[in-house]
């Protein structure tokens, strides 16, 4: 076991203590702090994407900007939407949010046991088992929250279930890719260095960046 992992471990670990307890004591608390993830968010965003669009003004301007509606309005206000004004909101905003972390970690444990074929050039990192980890991992938050009797979300039908988990954890992943892509294409390991283990805030929710305004969306048309 490295220190690196520890690090990363123990990190997680406060990180994860901190969201949750943001999410479920009250939405200003929620609010407040997600103002911030995203304020933070984006100054990583400007600065992964400094070396490549900074030499042209146009170019540099349409990132910024292109970072500024996503966050600012499409993530900020999707999550907001979902967390909602009661507890049963907050659950629900707390289902999703676990299952894009499980999906995560599924994708990092089993990707680091079997390793295997690359899944694309795009993060080399990435392997086929490890998304096929992500797809299976991103099933425990049912077992874990299916207790708790999320009336806004039905899935008395396992395929709901099933179907739900897996849309979410496939744009989790697809969203991980894109982080990475604009990474390799600025020849960057991380976005920062402010999470100990982990490197960049925008390296840790670049999958959730996505997934919120997708279940939001699948919410808002009603179907789950």
């Amino acid at each position: 076991m490295t220190f690196e992992f520890i690090k990363r471990v123990i990190t997680s670990i406060v990180l994860l203590t901190l969201v949750f307890a943001c999410i479920l004591i009250n939405k200003t608390i929620f609010l407040s702090s997600l103002a911030i993830v995203v304020l933070i968010a984006f100054y990583e965003w400007n600065s992964l994407n400094k070396k490549v669009f900074s030499k042209k003004l146009s170019r540099s301007l349409f990132i910024n900007i292109l970072g500024l509606i996503y966050l600012f309005f499409i993530f900020f206000t999707s999550a907001k939407y979902l967390r909602g004004e009661n507890t049963e909101s907050a659950l629900l905003f707390t289902f999703i949010l676990t299952i894009c972390i499980f999906s995560d970690i599924g994708g990092y444990i089993i990707g680091k046991i079997f390793a295997g074929p690359k899944l694309t050039k795009i993060s080399p990192k990435k392997t086929i088992s490890g998304s096929i980890g992500s797809f299976v991992f991103s099933l425990m938050p049912f077992f874990l929250l299916k207790e708790q009797n999320i009336k806004e979300l039905n899935f008395e039908l396992p395929y709901n279930f099933l179907i739900y988990c897996f849309t979410i954890s496939f744009v989790c992943q697809v969203g991980d890719l894109i982080i990475s892509y604009f990474k390799r294409l600025n020849k960057i390991k991380n976005t920062g260095k402010i999470l100990p283990g982990h490197g960049g805030l925008l390296d840790r929710i670049d999958g959730i960046i996505f997934a919120i305004p997708f279940a939001a969306y699948l919410k808002l048309i009603n179907i789950f």
